[in-house]
């Protein structure tokens, strides 16, 4: 989800990885867990924050699906598969 970047306050200092030319991602240094991706030419002035790494990620429902010119066919139709709560036959 995105938040402009003066919008969001960061507690502890993230790890940082330059994944490309243009975007940098950031992780936890004690876990390893996915937070943030910057990148100034594909979002200007935002932060990109990886909802499972909230304490609640239910507060932000998804809006929208993006990305999907670079999805596998199958993603397309995520909506359509069985669901099980917990691991089948559990």
């Amino acid at each position: 989800m995105l938040f402009e970047q003066d919008q969001v306050e960061i507690s502890g200092s993230p790890v940082s990885y330059k994944s490309s030319d243009h975007g940098e991602r950031q992780f936890c240094g004690q876990c390893g867990s996915s937070l943030f991706y910057l990148s100034e030419t594909v979002f200007p002035g935002q932060v990109d924050i990886t909802i499972a790494s909230l304490d609640d990620p239910a507060a932000f429902p998804p809006e929208a699906r993006i990305q999907l010119a670079d999805a596998p066919e199958w993603a397309r139709h995520m909506d359509e598969l069985p669901g099980f709560e917990r691991y089948p036959g559990m």
